[in-house]
């Protein structure tokens, strides 16, 4: 029997964290997960991400009802009723059952005292609940996003800011990368329609199908035995433009968590692929792909500035660089980088991104690609470092993706398309 946890307060602290001590909800989530049973990991999940999904119109909605903010050792209530608002405007939970475990999570963060405090700002927004988010929707917070994100992207898409910001504060679409060693994707689609379960073919990404709605891993035929992977169509797209071939020695820079490796190795079972990434930890997730998937690749960990130091002067007929990057066009599979995130980080990743550009392009074979990648939506990281680095770089030549003018390949989030993720083929001549 697992111990009876409150989920309220486990999200409230867990949202804190995010908001007040710019940890990322993937580190903080799993070991909370691990505590409550099955049914509740769902929904403490379903707390946490649409808490910070909608967190300027939560904050919005206690400004308006809390006559001053709760701050020191209180502070965690704020996150509390954030989380009973939460309930009551976008989860199907019955509003009794909202406010009594709410109310109860007080006593979890040993709070027991301001129950009636939080009962009380509950209560009176389910009184005013209607003109309340009338005002809101007036309000310069409705976008949902940062301030200073929001005028980057109006600048960037004058015309297509307003889609990119509602695409990104969607639940994301699942999709799938059927494992072409195993089944064609319509062979594999018509084994999913057979469980019950309707999907759809991508129209220009020939492995990825996209899920009618959201189901469990276990629930997709020949899952365990590596069939099928849970990936994004955008990310998917980095492999046709690699165009792996069999025999060829072949690098994934920063690897991990390992879906591109192993779709490089669906492509071309044969290729020789060395897997490198700078964080350790992650490095396991690409050992766990590989193993379910029944795939060998060598795994290094190492940082992409300095090569050598994980393969020496070694070439490589072809290398995919899925660039450390702020991560804006997967806001919606992880709504905490709009809080993690600050205007300061750019410059510094952007300038990360042209130093691993810089380091690696001498590794790779004469008449060898290089697939630059990120997901991002941002120019500076994007069209801006690729049309830079082929202004330093006499020798290398942008092919199938853009022009010199507007270099690279740029999706957008859409709510039944991809994330957003950019892509620049480049050949060493």
């Amino acid at each position: 029997m697992k111990k009876q946890f409150n989920l309220r307060s486990m999200a409230a602290q867990a949202i804190e964290q995010v908001v007040e001590q710019g940890q990322s909800l993937s580190n903080i989530l799993p070991p909370l997960q691990q505590k409550v049973s099955d049914k509740d990991k769902a929904l403490l999940q379903e707390l946490c991400f649409g808490a910070l999904r909608v967190l300027p119109q939560l904050d919005w909605l206690i400004n308006k009802l809390m006559s001053r903010p709760m701050t020191g050792k209180q502070r965690t209530v704020h996150y509390l009723i954030m989380v009973g608002f939460y309930q009551l405007m976008h989860t199907r939970i019955p509003a009794h059952a909202a406010l009594a475990e709410t109310v109860e999570g007080a006593v979890a963060i040993k709070r027991p005292q301001l129950k009636g405090l939080i009962n009380g700002v509950l209560r009176q927004f389910q009184r005013q609940q209607e003109e309340l988010l009338a005002e809101f929707a007036k309000s310069e917070n409705k976008y949902l996003f940062p301030t200073w994100l929001l005028k980057r992207l109006q600048k960037a898409y004058p015309q297509q800011w307003q889609h990119i910001v509602e695409s990104s504060n969607q639940r994301p679409p699942m999709w799938l990368r059927v494992n072409r060693q195993h089944h064609t994707r319509d062979s594999w689609l018509a084994l999913l329609e057979e469980t019950g379960l309707h999907g759809f073919s991508h129209p220009d990404y020939p492995d990825a199908i996209r899920l009618e709605t959201a189901a469990p891993v276990t629930a997709l035929p020949g899952f365990a035995e590596g069939w099928v992977t849970v990936q994004d169509a955008s990310a998917q797209g980095c492999i046709p433009l690699l165009a792996p071939e069999n025999g060829e020695r072949i690098l994934d820079l920063c690897a991990a968590p390992g879906g591109k490796t192993t779709h490089i190795l669906e492509a071309a079972p044969d290729a020789d692929v060395l897997a490198v990434d700078i964080d350790e930890q992650r490095l396991s997730r690409v050992y766990d792909n590989l193993k379910r998937l029944g795939m060998k690749a060598q795994v290094k960990q190492g940082d992409g500035r300095f090569p050598t130091q994980w393969c020496e002067d070694e070439q490589f007929d072809r290398i995919l660089l899925d660039a450390p990057c702020s991560a804006t066009g997967v806001i919606r599979r992880h709504p905490d980088i709009k809080w993690l995130r600050r205007e300061r980080d750019i410059p510094e990743l952007v300038q990360l991104q042209s130093e691993i550009l810089d380091a690696i392009w001498p590794h790779l074979k004469t008449g060898g690609t290089l697939v630059y990648a990120t997901c991002s939506i941002l120019p500076e990281e994007n069209s801006l470092q690729v049309a830079a680095f082929l202004t330093r770089t006499p020798n290398a030549k942008l092919i199938q993706t853009g022009s010199l003018e507007q270099p690279g390949q740029q999706n957008l989030p859409g709510a039944e398309e991809g994330d957003g993720f950019f892509y620049a083929k480049i050949i060493k001549q």
